[in-house]
């Protein structure tokens, strides 16, 4: 981040529901090490219409999005990348001179952890959810070779179109189903939340499971990671996932691209203070 703020300072920033100081500390901290004139505030909207043509008029230079936007951006972009048009939903908009290109970088995010993490794709999944998120998540799976899975979803009209778009099944719940990778794509044990303190499936379900993953950034620890971890799973958790996708947003927004090291730093520092 800039010591100083000018007329030339670039802004960067992110929409969501329930906004954390995550995103703005990871970006901050980058811009500061790297000695970037840009800045990074987190936002919440309840016009995310206005809110996107803003971003245009400002000449706002870049904007994250999270639930519940993800789709609800697409007709307000100019341009869909193949990550986001393949997926139907948008987490990044770069702002070229008032035209606005959409990405999906929680994809490249989900796919690799999934490959440096060594889940099999052998391995039968549930994917819970059918937004944005899980629209990330099922491609990811299905694009690294997994074959045999779920989405788990109560919504009758987009669960069952996002399984069949990718060759998988749909259940309006977990039911009797015990798959060895679980992955959590639902608001379900995020900080601030109605459910906050919930988990999204039932404990025999984490007991038959060898991985558990889940997108929920805030808190880190959620009831199910948890619960994975006091049964000595795999897991897999949304912090991991918001610092390999931010460090996308990040090369998209400036054109520079962190060395591993410093992601892992303003990582653990957006941790710390958050």
């Amino acid at each position: 981040m800039t010591e100083r703020i000018t007329k030339d300072t670039q802004l960067c920033l992110s929409l969501s529901a329930r906004p954390s100081n995550i995103g703005t500390r990871f970006h901050n901290y980058l811009y500061r090490e790297l000695g970037l004139d840009y800045v990074y505030k987190a936002f919440t909207t309840s016009d995310i219409t206005a809110a996107i043509g803003g971003v245009r008029a400002l000449g706002i230079r870049g904007c994250a999005i999270s639930m519940p936007w993800k789709e609800d951006v697409i007709p307000l972009v100019d341009q869909m990348t193949e990550s986001a048009a393949a997926i139907e939903s948008v987490n990044t908009i770069v702002n070229d001179d008032g035209h606005l290109v959409a990405y999906n970088t929680d994809y490249l995010a989900i796919r690799n952890l999934l490959a440096s993490h060594g889940v099999s794709p052998t391995d039968d999944f549930a994917v819970l959810g059918s937004g944005g998120m899980a629209k990330a998540a099922v491609a990811a799976l299905t694009d690294a070779g997994f074959t045999n899975g779920h989405v788990v979803a109560r919504n009758s009209r987009t669960g069952p179109a996002l399984a069949a778009k990718y060759g998988h099944r749909w259940a309006d719940s977990l039911g009797d189903l015990r798959p060895a990778l679980i992955l959590n794509a639902t608001p379900v044990g995020m900080a601030g939340g109605p459910q906050a303190e919930e988990l999204p499936v039932p404990r025999p379900a984490v007991e038959a499971a060898r991985t558990v993953f889940d997108v929920v950034a805030f808190p880190a620890e959620t009831p199910l990671i948890r619960l994975a971890r006091e049964l000595d799973r795999r897991v897999i958790t949304g912090a991991e996932v918001i610092a390999l996708q931010a460090a996308e947003q990040f090369v998209l927004y400036t054109g520079v691209r962190p060395s591993d090291e410093q992601v892992a730093r303003a990582s653990a520092y957006s941790r710390e203070t958050a």
